[in-house]
């Protein structure tokens, strides 16, 4: 037995599926809900951030009084908002990985195992 014969017993397969039925899957529901869901979070997040950048720029710009605010010591509104951005980011990856956890990848999985199949 060679390293080739015991590395193809040890590797699941998988049918592999033609253009067809790739054009097939994403015309069907199960494809399509999938599609409504990760638009459904990711839409409005993109607009939330954006906005929230939006503000921290302009408020950057236009407003330095205002951030230059002290809030403890030498630390001032511009410097909270500007790391409330970084925190932002992290709570917004955290909700999505949370999300495509519960949501996207169990859908994703079945519409995946519907193309090839099962893994042998």
């Amino acid at each position: 037995m060679t390293t080739a014969d015991l590395s193809s017993e040890a590797t699941p397969t998988r049918r592999v599926p033609d253009s067809q039925a790739f054009i097939e899957m994403q015309a069907s529901p199960e494809f399509q809900d999938l599609r409504r869901r990760l638009r459904r979070f990711v839409f409005p997040m993109t607009a939330f951030f954006l906005t929230w950048y939006a503000v921290y720029v302009l408020l950057a710009t236009y407003a330095a009084d205002f951030m230059a605010t002290k809030v403890v010591g030498n630390v001032n509104l511009g410097i909270v908002l500007g790391l409330g951005q970084f925190v932002s980011t992290f709570v917004i990856t955290a909700l999505y990985v949370k999300f495509a956890n519960r949501e996207l990848d169990p859908r994703a999985a079945a519409i995946r195992d519907e193309l090839e199949g099962p893994v042998k």
